[in-house]
């Protein structure tokens, strides 16, 4: 665990997006250390830097993808710090900073209140430890469920002590959106397709984490949908429309598919139905072979993994409101409204055009990726890179096989790519927007117009 020292903070002229770049990094860099130990790995020989660099950058940023079985390669120890990682990328290490703070009662100075504000995409500072003690309850309460729950299947068939550890291990995978497994053989979740609880519980999980904190501390305080705010009612609808679409959309895609689900009794077809539709949104878990899918369902995964989960969570990819928000725009636009309203409520623009950066720079960012892919790795399709990256920046963990066989720097290149999806097109479009209001009203260049369209 990482202290972090912030008593030197007022000497580093660092802003909280700066603090927050650094301390993920350092965090994923004694994970790939530890991780490089003998000790982490069965065959008792160090799996190399760069292999551990990746894998802990998987962890850390909460993707899962994976350049080794997790399963099988790592030993207790390995999985153990692979876990800490996950739990840490997923609550954020300022959120597990504040955490050992509390224990050690320690007082919470303004900087790591303001770095706490950036890295939970709060509007101000105000109740901001309270919240974290929140986020902190919420998390070990939905995930001790989880666990207890998932150990009804995994204890009769693993063993108690070995049952009760694959219970915590893929509970905190799954409500973190990680995606590792342990299961074994690169087979994710595939053995359980038709397991009813199995895949009903880590549906759950992954949707509860990517829902956001603040979504979730609403639905148990206020628990009437007319009551929340703006922000919880785009997260439920455009939440529950992707699961709703993605489920049929898969459905209708894979039924006949011989390789997936054709061979499947009805409730595994409507199981693998539903975990597909929930697990590109950020989790990286799956119950059906992801390369043998069909090429309109992989394609329709790449939108699902572009959009990802919802903001002040464990989700990546560009996040459900800023989708929400754009498709609202364009929506109002046509119905010629000059303002997006969204329940009978007016967005302000600044928030359109930080949808819009955002949108912008994920995009930027999965072309210029995928097209220096194209030229490292060799012996790859378009379609497998190109999903490769998406899963990458989307934190998500799907992949079509291509991972284990990357080369060093096609391996560098994602392992960057999972570090920027995870703090890149949020932390850049803030960065903007608070310059933006640090020169509103100085001054103002003349208007004129384009055409467009």
């Amino acid at each position: 665990m990482i202290e972090i020292d912030t008593m030197r903070w007022n000497d580093i002229k660092l802003n909280p997006a700066q603090i927050l770049v650094l301390g993920f990094a350092a965090v994923i860099l004694i994970g790939a250390i530890l991780l490089n130990l003998p000790i982490a790995t069965k065959s008792g020989e160090s799996i190399g830097f760069i292999n551990a660099i990746f894998t802990a950058t998987s962890a850390v940023c909460v993707t899962g993808l994976v350049v080794v079985d997790t399963g099988t390669y790592w030993t207790v120890f390995g999985q153990v710090i692979i876990l800490l990682l996950i739990q840490i990328g997923g609550l954020g290490f300022m959120t597990m900073a504040t955490f050992m703070a509390l224990i050690f009662g320690r007082r919470i100075s303004l900087r790591e209140r303001l770095v706490m504000q950036e890295a939970l995409n709060q509007f101000n500072i105000e109740g901001i430890v309270r919240l974290t003690q929140y986020i902190l309850i919420t998390t070990f309460t939905i995930e001790g469920v989880g666990a207890v729950l998932l150990s009804l299947k995994f204890i009769p068939i693993y063993g108690l002590w070995k049952g009760i550890g694959y219970s915590i291990f893929h509970a905190i995978s799954a409500f973190c959106n990680a995606g590792f497994d342990l299961i074994g053989e690169f087979r994710s979740l595939t053995p359980f397709v038709n397991d009813a609880l199995i895949n009903l519980v880590i549906c759950f999980l992954i949707v509860a984490g990517g829902l956001g904190y603040t979504v979730i501390l609403e639905i148990l305080q206020k628990r009437n949908f007319k009551k929340f705010s703006l922000h919880a009612k785009v997260v439920l609808v455009a939440t529950a429309s992707l699961l709703f679409i993605g489920f049929i959309v898969i459905l209708a895609l894979e039924y006949g598919n011989p390789n997936t689900m054709a061979p499947l009794p009805l409730k595994g077809k409507l199981l693998s139905a539903l975990f597909h539709s929930v697990t590109p949104r950020t989790a990286g878990f799956n119950t059906l072979p992801t390369d043998q899918l069909t090429m309109a369902a992989i394609f329709f995964t790449i939108v699902l993994m572009f959009i990802g989960g919802s903001p002040a969570g464990t989700a990546g990819g560009v996040k459900t409101t800023t989708a929400g928000v754009l498709i609202w725009t364009i929506i109002s636009e046509i119905r010629g409204k000059e303002d997006t309203e969204i329940f009978h409520k007016r967005l302000p623009r600044e928030i359109m055009s930080r949808s819009l950066a955002i949108i912008g720079i994920a995009m930027a960012l999965v072309v210029m990726v995928t097209m220096i892919l194209t030229i490292t790795e060799k012996g790859h399709s378009f379609l497998e890179i190109f999903f490769e990256t998406t899963s990458a920046f989307g934190t998500v963990g799907l992949s079509l096989g291509i991972t284990p066989k990357l080369t060093v720097l096609g391996k560098v290149i994602i392992s960057l790519t999972m570090f920027a999806g995870r703090l890149g097109p949020l932390t850049v479009a803030l960065a903007l927007a608070r310059q933006q209001r640090k020169n509103k009203g100085v001054y103002k260049y003349p208007e004129e117009k384009v055409i467009v369209g």
